[in-house]
């Protein structure tokens, strides 16, 4: 099993609409960062573990635990001409973008905050992604030893 952080604007897609989607799961969509696009193409897998993480808005953090439900496959959005995520360069022969599905397990009793984990970096939370200079990917690996860690301060 692995483990990891997905971010996610609350104002775009949040855990209250997660919460809201059938069977409590959805397709993880519109990743266009190659980097991050290879993770979900070949390193997600049916039952790993990630941290929900609200960014861009006034208190980010860690906020619900969630389970992969389905490991990565082509993105469809980005072949509907109709859809913000289409991308006309991207072939269904060959696709572009990937997409896991992700079932929300649960909220977190509170929300982790970026704050309270940078406190705890230099020790607890040593070579964190999320917690890199200049780390901006949507989707990060996050070791065991991290995962458990910031559960136990929950």
């Amino acid at each position: 099993m692995k483990y990891w952080l997905m971010k996610t604007e609350p104002s775009t897609f949040g855990v209250d609409d997660l919460e809201r989607a059938p069977k409590r799961t959805t397709m993880w969509d519109g990743v266009r960062n190659y980097q991050a696009r290879n993770m979900l193409r070949d390193d997600f897998a049916k039952g790993d573990r990630a941290f929900l993480y609200h960014s861009s808005c006034e208190v980010p953090g860690i906020v619900a635990l969630l389970r992969v439900a389905r490991a990565g496959y082509p993105d469809p959005t980005a072949f509907d001409r109709k859809h913000d995520h289409y991308d006309a360069g991207s072939d269904p022969a060959n696709p572009r973008w990937y997409v896991v599905d992700v079932q929300l397990e649960r909220r977190l009793s509170r929300v982790i905050t970026l704050e309270e984990l940078r406190a705890h970096a230099a020790r607890k939370l040593a070579q964190m992604v999320l917690l890199q200079r200049g780390s901006r990917l949507s989707v990060m690996p996050v070791s065991e030893a991290h995962f458990d860690f910031i559960l136990s301060i929950e």
